[in-house]
């Protein structure tokens, strides 16, 4: 079974290995493994799509008594 690197898929998906990394530590890419240290992806995986909040309204975040 082939396997595509944090390399690969960072360099593919057009973001950086940390931000790579940082998605398959939190589980956010499906049938990402761990193997000695490596982290090592399905050739098929998908980029997670961004779970940022993009209405704008981030709560609490300039005036708190609004």
């Amino acid at each position: 079974m082939d396997f595509m690197t944090v390399q690969q898929a960072s360099e593919l998906w057009e973001v950086s290995p940390r931000r790579v990394h940082k998605l398959c530590a939190d589980g956010r890419i499906k049938g990402a493994v761990k193997i000695s240290g490596v982290w090592l992806l399905p050739p098929d995986a998908q980029k997670p799509a961004d779970a940022r909040i993009k209405s704008g309204k981030y709560i609490g975040f300039r005036n708190k008594n609004e």
